[in-house]
């Protein structure tokens, strides 16, 4: 991805100011630990203190194993496009896991592959006597043949057209998060608002993920996807802001004062949206346009005509929900008065491509939000901003 500007600000007489980004070499940043002395997501309590930096740590999911000598409680993402659990390593470190929320089938006769699939460290498992690949590796297998991964989730929610989705979640997510430390170890785990702009079931899709984490020996908790963009990204703002975590699968957005949630909803399109118009208008794979929409274009600078295609999708997508936030705003009751600008924060695999803030903040200032705006930024570590926030949730449900 392109590093553009992490941050936009806007000043009274209406100029943009930018900030450059503050990232490292590998694409990480300083972020925010998961030690919080904060209320509880629903509690209308005083905001804590901003909590103590520490470095963000990606590392590789491994086969499931008990993890000792680190601190209890862990967070979970549980995105359409990726999978990301998180906890606190023993120097205050969060070790981040990321997955591709993807699986592969293998055809029947190369079954009998399984030694070299595991000579190459290709991960798969073997269900019902079939054989499939997991996360990025069937993902870049499908790349390379030109076929399409199956995804155990669609728009944000289990996908109900998919009859394996359950069990390959279960094993993507026992890769993650390996045995629990102790059991009944508390695992916070993100949930979707619902879809102003379609039905479904959030009730269906928290009983499934909650009765994955308990079966795998945890104490499960639900937290509203953007909600948790608010807790990892807001403290020095008082948790008080709108956060939007721009998935694969859709927008989640939440406009919180003092960590409250005041408006929370979401919208049904995301970076799949974004794939899967790419990939008709250009008569391509959609696996094809993810690819090119992951590699390092700028949506102010694109050079190809699918690139060209990618950004007018950004902005026809970034100017929708921007659209219906307005709308919220006027529809809601009881909304804070917000006499001070506020934050906008954008996180999520949607919001890593080079471009993005800019893009945003003009499109931000085409609509009239009834409140402040103060700016708009991109979080740290962006893509692991939600399962940073649920990661705090967790470690405030076990009282740390």
């Amino acid at each position: 991805m392109s590093t553009d500007n992490n941050q936009i600000r806007f000043d009274d007489a209406g100029s943009v100011a930018t900030d450059a980004p503050v990232q490292d070499q590998n694409g990480t940043s300083e972020a925010a630990s998961a030690v919080a002395a904060t209320a509880a997501p629903a509690a209308p309590a005083a905001a804590a203190p901003a909590p103590p930096e520490s470095r963000v740590v990606f590392q590789e999911a491994t086969p499931p194993a008990a993890e000792t000598n680190v601190a209890l409680g862990r967070g979970l993402d549980v995105g359409t496009a990726n999978l990301l659990s998180t906890r606190e390593g023993n120097a205050g470190e969060l070790i981040v896991k990321r997955e591709r929320n993807a699986f592969l089938e293998i055809p029947s006769q190369f079954v009998g592959n399984r030694d070299m699939l595991t000579k190459l460290r290709v991960p798969y498992v073997q269900f019902r006597d079939r054989l499939f690949v997991l996360g990025d590796a069937a993902f870049n297998l499908a790349n390379m043949f030109g076929s399409e991964v199956r995804r155990p989730m669609a728009h944000g929610f289990l996908s109900p057209g998919e009859q394996d989705a359950i069990p390959m979640m279960r094993f993507i997510i026992h890769r993650l998060l390996g045995d629990p430390s102790v059991a009944g170890e508390h695992v916070c785990f993100c949930i979707p608002a619902s879809s102003i702009d379609q039905e479904n079931d959030t009730v269906y899709h928290e009983g499934i993920v909650s009765g994955i984490l308990r079966k795998l020996g945890y104490t499960p908790s639900p937290m509203n996807e953007a909600h948790a963009v608010i807790y990892s990204s807001l403290a020095e703002q008082e948790f008080t802001g709108i956060g939007i975590s721009c998935g694969g699968g859709m927008f989640n957005i939440c406009v919180a004062y003092k960590t409250i949630p005041a408006i929370t909803f979401s919208i049904a399109r995301g970076g799949d949206w974004i794939d899967e118009h790419v990939a008709k208008v250009m008569g391509i794979p959609k696996v094809r346009a993810t690819a090119i929409k992951e590699s390092d274009i700028d949506l102010l600078n694109p050079k190809s005509r699918e690139e060209e295609a990618i950004v007018l999708y950004y902005r026809n997508l970034i100017g929708y929900v921007l659209q219906n936030l307005r709308q919220r705003f006027v529809l809601a009751r009881d909304v804070p008065q917000f006499t001070e600008p506020i934050e906008v924060v954008v996180a999520g695999g949607t919001s890593l491509v080079g471009g993005f803030v800019e893009v945003f903040a003009e499109e931000l200032r085409k609509i009239d939000l009834p409140i402040p705006i103060a700016g708009v930024r991109r979080a740290d570590d962006a893509l692991s901003a939600v399962v940073r926030g649920c990661l705090i949730a967790a470690n405030v449900s076990n009282g740390s």
